[in-house]
């Protein structure tokens, strides 16, 4: 599995019951806190082998710094990424470090699962429902909060959603019938789940006044507190999603919003919804069924 369907890692079969995912990602600070960059960081690193139904194995760092960066807070960066890896049960492997006029950190992952467990974002099927395992509006907060217009409760929530591994979510979900999977990130929910319409053939439905968004978020969005690459999603989009007149202005700002390590997108029947959800709420997530799967209409998203 490569780059044909925009999945969130490539599965290369190792034998007829062993596959590895693989995949990286890195990115410059979101946060002001190194440590808590370096658990972000790590957390949307380990997304995509999570978002494919796999298990991460091994960790490298990948770590650009400049030169006048004091040695604590690369310190920092590192520890807050390992306390994830550890968490996820994975090993970090060592890694490479360059000098950089700005800093970055993540990973590059390397995950197994049996080839017939591969969770592809192609997969989705007529009367599937959508579930989705974290709240919107992380890139609008961190922008947000670059401004001093985010309230420590605020910040603390952002924080802690961005965090979270999906692990948890992945967990619940295994072993019902995933038929399509992928992770909320930087082309925001339209772009991913336009990526999963588009490869699955099929139309995806949003219920606007399903989606969950973090606290405050739609009041920023208001303003106009709208990160530069919304804007970049929305211009990219435009002919691919339909978005009904009673959506207000605001709330399509947040779906086209870029996330950091977003929740999990899933496409499940709809018969096993509610033992999902229940999965879920037991791990102490709060997924929302947030859409359906229809047959192929004139958009590949509609948002209703």
């Amino acid at each position: 599995m490569g780059f044909d369907t925009s999945d969130d890692a490539c599965v290369y079969q190792v034998r007829e019951d062993l596959a590895l995912l693989q995949t990286v990602d890195f990115f410059p600070p979101v946060v002001d806190d190194p440590y808590q960059f370096g658990q972000i960081a790590a957390a949307n690193s380990l997304s995509d082998i999570y978002a494919m139904g796999g298990n991460p194995s091994l960790a490298l760092n990948l770590l650009c710094v400049p030169n006048c960066l004091p040695l604590d807070m690369v310190k920092a960066i590192l520890e807050g990424g390992y306390s994830k890896v550890r968490e996820a049960g994975a090993v970090i492997a060592g890694g490479h470090t360059i000098e950089d006029v700005e800093p970055k950190y993540g990973l590059c992952v390397s995950g197994f699962l049996h080839p017939r467990e591969v969770w592809s974002n192609a997969g989705a099927r007529v009367g599937d429902v959508l579930l989705l395992t974290k709240p919107l509006g992380t890139g609008i907060a961190t922008t947000a909060a670059k401004a001093d217009l985010l309230s420590e409760e605020q910040l603390r929530l952002a924080v802690e959603t961005m965090a979270a591994l999906n692990k948890y979510g992945r967990d619940a979900l295994a072993g019902l019938e995933v038929h399509a999977c992928t992770d909320v990130t930087g082309f925001g929910l339209l772009g991913h789940a336009f990526e999963m319409a588009e490869g699955s053939g099929v139309t995806v439905e949003l219920n606007a006044k399903a989606l969950p968004v973090l606290p405050g978020i739609a009041d920023l969005a208001t303003m106009g507190i709208i990160p530069q690459g919304a804007y970049q999603n929305r211009e990219y989009l435009k002919e691919k999603v339909l978005l009904s007149d009673t959506v207000p202005e605001y709330l399509r700002d947040i779906f086209y919003d870029p996330q950091t390590s977003g929740g999990l997108l899933a496409a499940i029947p709809e018969r096993q919804s509610q033992e999902a959800l229940h999965r879920l709420e037991h791990t102490g997530i709060k997924g929302v069924v947030v859409g359906a799967v229809m047959s192929r209409k004139s958009t590949s998203v509609r948002v209703m």
